[in-house]
């Protein structure tokens, strides 16, 4: 497993391992790294020379750009600041290749590119939800490996401490759109924490949370956690550990007692409240809104 180091992570306001239903993040084999609302650019996460980019298919969305576009990046592991958490013999960083999405490319094949520098400009593809908001999808490939197909990239694991938010399901509704509303709740100041280090949500065990709760059938955790360890959200039972992957049990997500997609879950080092995803909602900024679990046997599960 590749660890990814704070001085990458840092640099962005939020990110997740587990939010999307790609198989490109199984198991935490890649990570978005979302900027801020009003930031057109695409900062590198890497260090390295650039290989190639290109013009890639992405389902085509009335909301999103034209095209997606795929830029490889030979990465230099040491400026990067990765480090390999596995056996020296199966250490991948010499050839490793960088794999980044989500990016309008300003760079070409052999420019030299250090960590914080502009890539190009951020699109919106149509791999997104209309929910989701811009970010910068990374996965890394063994030299040896395809760096085109989707699947393939390695497990990374975040070098960062996000503290848990407890939560219990209430808060003012502080922005809406038409697929979302965000709370103002749980607060990051609950958490007890400096600013600029990571918050989550929490399990009722006090695990950190991350994924699309629970309308891509499955998420994973961004706390230590042993194997087969049962998690549960507001006093209901959400899923049991696989690993740092949490398949998510069978229940909805309701918003004052309506049925809703579900919970959009990160690690945040800015201001933290919970993202409902709820297309077609009838809430207004102001509105008090409680959120609870119900268990179900026919769940929503979003491709």
């Amino acid at each position: 497993m590749l660890r990814l180091p704070r001085s990458m992570l840092s640099r962005f306001e939020r990110f997740s391992l587990y939010n999307s239903p790609y198989p490109a993040h199984d198991s935490g084999c890649a990570i978005d790294l979302y900027v801020a609302d009003d930031d057109p650019v695409a900062r590198s996460p890497v260090a390295g020379v650039v290989r190639e980019t290109r013009t890639v298919r992405a389902p085509d969305k009335p909301y999103a750009h034209d095209d997606e576009y795929l830029t490889l990046v030979d990465v230099d592991a040491d400026a990067t600041g990765l480090d390999w958490l596995g056996d020296a013999a199966d250490d991948p960083r010499e050839g490793l290749v960088a794999r980044i999405l989500h990016v309008d490319p300003g760079v070409h094949a052999g420019d030299e590119v250090a960590v914080g520098d502009s890539l190009g400009r951020l699109v919106r593809s149509g791999f997104f939800a209309p929910w989701v908001a811009n970010h910068v999808h990374l996965g890394f490939r063994p030299a040896d490996a395809n760096h085109h197909r989707a699947q393939g990239s390695l497990p990374v694991s975040p070098d960062v401490t996000v503290s848990p938010l407890d939560w219990d399901g209430t808060g003012t509704v502080v922005e809406t759109a038409e697929t979302f509303v965000v709370l103002d709740a749980p607060d990051r100041a609950d958490a007890g924490v400096g600013p600029d280090e990571f918050v989550g949500l929490a399990s009722d065990e006090g695990v950190v949370l991350d994924g699309g709760l629970a309308h891509y059938g499955f998420g994973g955790t961004l706390s230590p956690v042993g194997d087969e360890q049962s998690l549960s959200l507001f006093g209901e039972p959400v899923g049991r550990t696989a690993g740092r992957d949490v398949p998510w049990a069978g229940f909805d997500v309701l918003a004052d007692g309506e049925k809703v997609n579900g919970l959009s879950l990160f690690a945040s080092r800015v201001d933290f409240g919970t993202k409902i995803v709820c297309p077609g909602h009838d809430f207004a900024v102001g509105d008090e809104v409680s959120v609870a679990i119900r268990p179900s046997d026919d769940p929503l599960r979003l491709d």
